[in-house]
């Protein structure tokens, strides 16, 4: 009853007062013209600031805090309203605003702070790990895999940088899954893909409403497996050779530390690899020397606002600054952040320890057929 769209809210001609309640790292990069910023779990502490005489409209970041206050406020007395979607449904109001032309000037602008101010960070890198890892061969078909978060577009648009002005001779497929996205994120998704100038090819898949009806464990695992199935049967399907996936360093090294500190063992994510089910078909990982941090830049300097984390089974603390809060990936990302404070080679030490393994300084290892070798075997 309290949930009301953002057109509504717009339509109001009353004088009123509009609250982001976001954190305001998030309220300053992108948020309604005019609103206040009041991060929700503070929001009690300003109660003697907010007006009885005018409506109030919450922004969250889906609407489940702002909902909650609402519930807890129009009791009160206060005329207190959430906005239906959060912040996404702003965005989506400036999509739905942007006219071809300006679209058209805003993607060249994006297109080139790829190749000028972010170059040494972002297309330096990007085809740096495609001839350094052989990544790309004539004749190749790409899928190159979107699935709307900052890394996947910027993937993207690296590649039709290398499709325009590289030597190779190979396909590109821009390639979008729905698996059951809401209409706010699959709307986003297609919105930042006309921004960005995006050839994008949909296709639709159940896969959220599979992993909904099982009940057992973390659905992430099962979902991401499944995910990576239908690329590659999309992909295959399409005449493609190869799919394309946007990890960066950061999950490099990330996935590093995680074998060894939770996994027992030592091994990486590999630039690229055969895919064991989809016979002729490999992944490859363009962004593997590109630094998460980079990209972050790259997408604040361009005003740019991406989905997160759109599976409908875990959106909730998505909404709240990623799923990865609380996470083994996350205490991972914190721990590597704070050796970082002590020393600045860290990461990159971290990265270059699977260059540089010594097999005869080493207990046990498997190799490719997965047998086990002990340096007593030989000792």
């Amino acid at each position: 009853m309290y949930s009301v769209e953002i057109e509504k809210m717009m339509s109001d001609d009353r004088d009123k007062l509009v609250i982001d309640i976001r954190e305001e790292k998030d309220f300053v990069k992108n948020s309604y013209p005019g609103a206040v910023n009041i991060f929700w779990q503070e929001f009690d502490a300003h109660k003697d600031e907010l007006p009885k005489d005018k409506p109030i409209y919450l922004i969250c970041y889906t609407g489940k805090h702002s909902i909650d206050i609402c519930e807890e406020y129009a009791p009160q007395g206060y005329e207190i309203y959430s906005i239906e979607g959060g912040i996404y449904s702003y965005i989506r109001v400036q999509m739905e605003n942007v006219d071809n032309e300006a679209a058209n000037e805003r993607a060249k602008e994006i297109e080139h702070s790829i190749i000028k101010k972010f170059r040494k960070e972002t297309w330096c890198k990007f085809t740096k790990a495609i001839n350094t890892y052989e990544m790309i061969k004539d004749g190749d078909k790409i899928a190159v895999c979107i699935s709307g978060g900052k890394d996947s577009m910027l993937m993207a648009k690296l590649f039709q940088e290398l499709s325009r002005h590289g030597h190779k001779n190979f396909e590109v497929v821009y390639l979008v899954m729905n698996p059951g996205y809401n209409d706010l994120n699959y709307t986003t998704i297609l919105n930042n893909a006309r921004i960005m100038d995006i050839p994008i090819t949909v296709f639709e898949s159940d896969i959220f409403d599979i992993v909904d009806r099982e009940e057992d464990g973390s659905p992430c695992y099962l979902c991401a497996r499944m995910r990576r199935g239908a690329l590659y049967s999309k992909a295959k399907e399409l005449g493609c050779n190869k799919i394309a996936l946007g990890h960066h360093y950061d999950d490099v090294i990330e996935t590093v530390m995680m074998g060894m500190l939770y996994g027992g063992q030592i091994q990486t994510m590999m630039p690229k690899l055969h895919s064991t089910n989809f016979e002729e078909m490999e992944l490859i990982r363009p962004l593997y020397l590109i630094r998460e941090e980079d990209i972050k830049k790259w997408m604040n300097y361009n005003n740019l606002t991406f989905i997160q984390c759109a599976c409908r089974l875990t959106e909730s603390c998505a909404s709240c600054g990623g799923t990865e809060k609380g996470s083994k990936r996350a205490e991972i990302k914190q721990l590597i952040s704070e050796l970082r404070q002590r020393s600045p080679f860290i990461e990159a030490n971290i990265f270059k320890s699977v260059e540089n393994v010594h097999l005869n300084a080493i207990i046990c290892y498997k190799d490719k057929d997965g047998k086990r070798h002990h340096f007593l075997d030989e000792y």
